[in-house]
């Protein structure tokens, strides 16, 4: 039998269903430092990236052993997808344990950078972060959004891009590009601060 490290990804996943536990280790393995990388990126904060990790990595074995996972190549995108999730339940139910309705206040105290402390500070940032490319990524034509998803959530390569969409890989590089330029003059415009890459 070949070494568990030239196994593929679905190989793995298939033996670890079998219950070869080392089968996942050879995948966490391989992937970690990309989900933690991921994470942190947007969440800026490394006790939260921790939880995050571990959260994403318990959610991934439990999909597997549940028979949810749909072997299409893209494990890493998958796994990336499953912290993407979380990241977005965290900030969405530390906003509605932090905040509370402004509506009809001509100041908005609970949103005052005078009024919060430091930590809360860091996760509403982070948070708003998030929430503007999520937001930026909206504005796009349905193309340009259809192939910065796929890239970068999916992590598909252009070729795959190309095929799914079914145009030639130039013109999903074409769309990719005008969407980082969209994206760019959108934060402009919004004063909204990001290193788009």
């Amino acid at each position: 039998m070949k070494n568990l490290i030239q196994l593929t990804d679905k190989e793995l996943v298939q033996l670890f269903v079998d219950g070869n536990n080392e089968a996942f280790e050879v995948l966490l393995n391989k992937y970690k430092s990309k989900v933690y990388t991921y994470i942190f990126l947007i969440v800026r904060n490394k006790e939260l990236t921790e939880d995050i990790f571990q959260e994403t990595f318990i959610k991934v074995i439990t999909n597997i052993r549940q028979g949810r996972y749909v072997d299409s190549g893209r494990f890493l995108g998958w796994v990336n997808r499953i912290a993407h999730n979380l990241v977005i339940d965290h900030f969405r139910k530390k906003k509605n344990e932090n905040t509370f309705s402004t509506d009809g206040l001509e100041y908005d105290y609970v949103n005052n950078s005078e009024h919060i402390v430091k930590s809360v500070e860091d996760v509403i940032s982070n948070e708003q972060v998030l929430r503007d490319v999520v937001h930026m990524i909206d504005f796009l034509p349905d193309a340009q959004k259809k192939v910065v998803k796929m890239r970068y959530f999916e992590e598909l390569s252009f070729k795959e891009i190309a095929e799914r969409t079914d145009v030639s890989i130039n013109t999903a590089l074409g769309r990719m590009r005008y969407a980082l330029m969209n994206m760019r003059k959108i934060a402009a415009e919004k004063n909204i601060y990001l290193e788009l890459k």
